[in-house]
């Protein structure tokens, strides 16, 4: 189905998957990475339902107990540089094999350990696997073509509700009956799932092309062509992007389409010289910019996220006990506030722009929590945290979207990765903060602190100086 031919034209890899279409290639690529964001979500999820009932076995202190999360946390810290680094540099495919390995086994063998300083060092490596996973998005984006890119993107972000709906129904189910070992055992299976199925996923093209290996990227094209029931254009694909011809930044076009031209394509580069172009890319004076305002962002956003979570759990009346219904209910009703938001951004993302969906987003999600400094009926509180929430959980997924578009191919893993490290930061930071002050009786300073992120995150998505909305990625 490709048109070939020595003598023909040549064509880049957006070019080739907007004649593809999205089809059912695709689709069942959705099904499959989806299931890795499920997993990580199950993964990060389980904390919150394993530390009550192992503080009561092993008879550990409210710190300890606290401790099993800020192990994982500090994993994922790690992972997200790693993994990143090791899908630019091996592949996409490296890069998965890495997070579902690394947090499947260790994920497994946590059902079996035989006390609390093996639980912990277990923790932290499967959390070391979790901090790769920002390389499944990335490596379905590179398979979607450019003109609904944003909108599958978004809708890919639904994967990672899901997995928090299905841990809390495992729960639910295994918890009162079997017990927290059983519970992290069954909540491993996705990774192994993923595991048992990899080998019929391909490598992305795009990153094939990157590395001058244009034979392979055809190949690729063409079985998507098959099962799409499509047709490439005329020609090859190149590994040399096209000049773009718009009103962009034309200093940042010339980065992005000069950091491809410099890395990757020499078989023969060292692996040394092929991390040090990818950090010269990286902290080039074009693209400083938007890797520092993506890490606030980043930042702000993780807060917020887990700043809500922890917000809504200490602002309920009453406490419940480990096997009481009410916190699998409690989980269960606040996953689901998260789909409007990614419903809300998968319909603009694409119409608008990431720009003003993203910081649109973001500043609802302020303006929601605000009235939080004062006390409020429960009922009221709780629309407001839940509002704020479907908001903040709309600008992950454009966050999803946009960071791995603002990077080159050759170096987009790894700036993901470290924008990952900065939120997962985010994410440790919130809890210690938002449940201090509270605890002080300080509801106005939390709320106020996360609000202030927050409005500097909004204000940095105004100063981004790259609007990729139906753009071809580089």
């Amino acid at each position: 189905m490709a048109g070939g031919g020595s003598g023909a034209e040549a064509y880049t890899t957006d070019e080739a998957l907007s004649r593809l279409g999205f089809g059912r290639f695709q689709a069942l690529l959705l099904g499959f990475l989806g299931t890795g964001w499920v997993a990580e979500a199950m993964e990060v999820m389980l904390l919150s339902f394993v530390g009550p009932s192992v503080k009561e076995e092993w008879g550990v202190s409210g710190g300890a107990e606290g401790l099993i999360t800020s192990v994982a946390f500090a994993g994922m810290l790690l992972g997200a540089c790693v993994g990143g680094l090791v899908s630019d540099r091996y592949g996409r495919r490296a890069g998965f094999l890495f997070t579902a390995i690394v947090s499947g086994v260790p994920g497994f063998l946590c059902a079996f350990s035989p006390n609390y300083a093996t639980l912990l060092a277990l923790r932290f490596i499967v959390g070391l696997g979790l901090g790769g996973n920002h390389v499944l998005p990335t490596w379905f984006l590179e398979f979607v073509p450019a003109e609904n890119r944003g909108s599958w993107i978004a809708a890919f972000t639904c994967f990672w509700t899901l997995g928090t709906i299905l841990e809390a129904l495992l729960a639910w189910a295994i918890m009162p009956i079997l017990g927290w070992r059983w519970l992290l055992a069954f909540s491993s299976a996705p990774c192994f799932i993923l595991l048992f199925f990899s080998s019929v996923i391909p490598e992305s093209p795009r990153y094939l092309c990157s590395r001058g290996k244009v034979s392979e990227a055809m190949l690729v094209l063409e079985r998507m062509a098959r099962m799409n029931n499509s047709s490439l254009p005329p020609g090859t694909v190149t590994s040399e992007p096209k000049r773009i011809k718009d009103n962009y930044d034309s200093s940042v076009t010339t980065l992005l389409l000069m950091t491809e031209d410099n890395l990757g394509h020499d078989k023969g580069t060292s692996t040394k010289s092929s991390y040090k172009n990818t950090f010269r890319a990286f902290w080039s004076r074009d693209l400083i910019g938007s890797t520092l305002l993506l890490w606030l962002v980043h930042f702000a956003s993780y807060f917020a996220y887990y700043g809500l979570v922890y917000l809504i759990s200490e602002l309920s009346t009453g406490r419940s006990q480990p096997k009481d219904s009410t916190v699998y209910i409690n989980v269960l009703v606040t996953s689901f506030a998260e789909f409007p938001g990614l419903l809300l951004a998968a319909l603009l993302v694409d119409r608008i722009g990431r720009k003003v969906t993203l910081g649109g987003m973001i500043l609802l999600c302020c303006a929601f929590s605000a009235p939080l400094c004062i006390q409020l009926r429960q009922g009221l509180s709780i629309i407001l945290l839940f509002c704020a929430r479907t908001c903040v959980m709309g600008s992950f997924a454009v966050l999803h979207v946009y960071s791995p578009e603002i990077y080159p191919t050759s170096c987009r893993n790894t700036g993901v990765g470290f924008a990952n490290f900065i939120g997962r930061v985010g994410s440790i930071v919130a809890p210690l903060t938002i449940t201090a002050l509270i605890e002080k009786h300080h509801q106005k300073e939390a709320v106020l602190v996360m609000d202030l992120a927050l409005f500097l995150a909004g204000v940095a998505c105004t100063l981004f100086p790259l609007e990729t909305k139906g753009r071809e990625i580089h």
